[in-house]
């Protein structure tokens, strides 16, 4: 490790980049040798962002050892808080699971992420995904190059070993901190770290190394069934994201697992085991046809709704919300990054609200109503159903009030009470979502 090829590979002059700088030892040569590359290329727009746990009492300490060293080389840092829940699957998976987060909220939209892990970390990885029984997805380990979201996520020190990493870091009398946390074994890649992966390389120097390839021969092995069912997998993803699960019925077990998992992989979920997987199918896709399945994979949610599968996030009840709008009509926004209301010549066409009427926006309605287009009254259940509305979006859709006179669900119905009896008395309402 001698010269910056490995960045002038992965990188162009022009590019934006955010180091996840943690200032250990694999983060602080990553960002040194960026700094020496952008003396080189002057249009290379790096900054670095730092994630605060708060799991260890050093962790102020840490944070200003940070921001002197990114001064020191003139490189924007910013320190964001984190809470780390420890209930979601341990200390450790909670940790990353929240600096991922955190560098997913912060970072731009056209900037590349590096993370500076290396050589050792891709044994610790894979050894620890043979511990949990993993397939290939899980023992190609770390990818050096892949998307995270809509970003590019390089890991540009995965052929390095640690030793050279140290050596980088002697050379140039740099200066890192040492996490306490690393020393202790109850830890199980501290565990591997520092009691199992040194015997391995005693009896095998190029253990390591050779660890590294067979992950990246898995990984080569799941990037081709990646492009071998990509295109089944397009035919079952719709715009909306959901997955339509008939063809999977009379698909061997196998095909329909990667499938499935490919699936849930462009939702950015948390994979689930062997044993999950089957339960998504058991429970979810074969339950009853009137039943309203839900599978929780880690925050998420699996569910189905009459044929096909869909994958929620966690969201604001809004049961109980009630937002009032009042003349002169300016553009209300909704809760829950549900978009705003707007009078718009492009909009629901509706009759106006008299003077005497208030108008208010909720999300939740009870009793039966008579809507334009149809002949009787109907439940607002059966009209959720006809209009294949699934039950958790039915509290996501605004409902338009007229005093205690439900007018429109927006996007869906009008009922007869908020139909126009002429053009003078008509106006429309846009939901932009």
């Amino acid at each position: 490790m001698s010269d910056l090829a490995h960045l002038e590979r992965s990188l162009t002059a022009e590019q934006r980049v955010l180091l996840a700088y943690s200032g250990g030892l694999d983060s602080t040569v990553l960002l040194h040798q960026l700094v020496q590359l952008r003396q080189q290329w002057p249009t290379l727009r790096l900054r670095a962002l730092h994630v605060h746990h708060g799991l260890s009492p050093l962790a102020d300490g840490w944070v200003a050892h940070c921001r002197r060293q990114c001064a020191e080389w003139q490189v924007p840092l910013e320190v964001v808080k984190v809470t780390v829940d420890v209930r979601q699957g341990g200390i450790e998976s909670a940790a990353r699971s929240a600096r991922y987060q955190a560098l997913a909220q912060h970072i731009d939209p056209k900037e590349t992420l590096l993370t500076a892990q290396h050589r050792d970390d891709q044994s610790e990885t894979l050894l620890l995904a043979l511990k949990r029984g993993s397939g290939p997805a899980g023992l190609a380990a770390m990818s050096p190059v892949q998307m995270r979201g809509d970003n590019l996520h390089l890991r540009p020190l995965l052929d390095f070993s640690r030793q050279q990493l140290e050596a980088w870091a002697a050379r140039y009398r740099l200066s890192w901190i040492e996490d306490e946390s690393n020393q202790d074994t109850r830890y199980d890649r501290n565990f591997l770290r520092l009691e199992i992966l040194p015997l391995l390389n005693e009896r095998w120097p190029h253990f390591s190394a050779a660890a590294a390839r067979s992950a990246a021969l898995c990984g080569e092995q799941e990037q081709l069934l990646d492009e071998l069912l990509a295109e089944s997998l397009d035919a079952l993803i719709a715009e909306d994201g959901s997955l339509g699960f008939t063809p999977l019925l009379s698909m061997s077990p196998v095909r329909r697992a990667a499938l499935l998992r490919r699936w849930i992989a462009r939702q950015n979920g948390v994979m689930p085991s062997r044993e999950g997987l089957e339960r998504l199918w058991q429970e979810v896709v074969l339950s009853r046809e009137d039943a309203t399945p839900c599978l929780r994979l880690g925050v998420s949610e699996v569910r189905r709704f009459r044929d096909r599968l869909w994958w929620l996030r966690p969201s604001e009840p809004l049961a109980e919300r009630q937002i009032d709008w009042a003349a002169p009509w300016l553009p209300l926004t909704l809760p829950a990054e549900l978009g705003q209301l707007t009078v718009d010549d492009d909009g629901i066409l509706l009759r106006r609200p008299q003077s005497s009427e208030t108008v208010s926006v909720r999300f939740q309605a009870r009793g039966s109503f008579h809507i334009v287009g149809r002949a009787g009254s109907r439940p607002l259940k059966k009209l959720w159903q006809e209009a294949g509305i699934p039950p958790w979006r039915r509290e996501r859709i605004p409902l338009l009030f007229y005093g205690e006179q439900l007018i429109a669900a927006l996007g869906v119905f009008v009922t007869h009470e908020g139909a126009p009896s002429s053009a003078e008395t008509a106006w429309r309402i846009r939901w932009q979502q």
